[in-house]
Parts: structure tokens; sequence; C-alpha cells
């Protein structure tokens, strides 16, 4: 980690729903989603979330030798945005205790406040972490 890495720094992030986004397309082998609105699935909103975190911690990181993970969410999805709309994140990083950082979220369609969050993410040795999962694969195999 860099000494740029602070509390205090800022996320903000646009995001143009595509269908693709919506909540049929979350699990499309579900039948019970296909009958679903197509507005932008709260499981693609935490993905968003998280990506938001990671395009502005990656200048602070050692990139791509350090990554971050996701390790937490508490998350509110408070009003419907259809496809087409744009999405914008913003948040900042409150704390950070060792490698453990604390984010606090909103997010915005065209016309409303869609949500809050909580997300805490982790930043990883990315050699140690994909050899531990390669580990972990082996041992099923």
């Amino acid at each position: 980690m860099k000494d740029s890495l602070q509390p205090g720094l800022t996320v903000e992030f646009k995001f143009k729903v595509p269908e693709n986004k919506t909540v049929p397309y979350l699990y499309p082998e579900i039948e019970e989603g296909q009958v679903m609105p197509k507005v932008f699935a709260t499981g693609f909103l935490v993905g968003l979330y998280e990506f938001s975190c990671i395009k502005a911690l990656n200048p602070h990181l050692d990139w791509p030798k350090e990554q971050t993970v996701g390790i937490g969410m508490n998350m509110s999805h408070t009003a419907a945005t259809p496809a087409g709309m744009t999405i914008t994140v913003k948040g900042k990083l409150e704390k950070m205790e060792g490698r453990k950082l604390t984010f606090s979220l909103e997010a915005y369609d065209d016309v409303d406040k869609i949500s809050e969050a909580t997300h805490e993410r982790f930043v990883i040795n990315a050699e140690k972490f994909n050899a531990a999962i390669d580990s972990k694969i082996a041992k099923v195999k």
C-alpha cells in the first residue's frame, strides 16, 4: 500500500445500466427470475459497489501485485432503476485497520437515491492469494 492510501479517499463512478444487468439476467437458469421486472438487480449493485472501490483504490496500491477483495457488505436497495439509466456511486474510505478498509457508499440513478452501503475490503498479495486458491482446488481433485 502506498502512503497515499488514507481515510478520506473519495469514490465516484458512473455506470449506464444495460439490459443484461437487470434481474432476469442475474441467474438466467432460474425460471422464476425470467418473469421478474427488468430493473437493475441488487446482486449487480453489490458488484458495482465493489468495482467502484477497486477503481478508486488501485492507484494507491502496488497494482496488480496488491489487490483488494470484498469481505463485507451491509446494504439497502430502496429504489428500482430501469435499463438505460445511469447510476452514480459516491463514497468515502472511512477507516483503515491494517489492511482492512471500510467504505461508506451511496448510489443514485437519474431520478432517485437508490442505495446506501457500508463495504469492507481487504488488501491482499495477489500471488499468495492465488496460491492459496490453487491449494484449495487441489484438495478437491
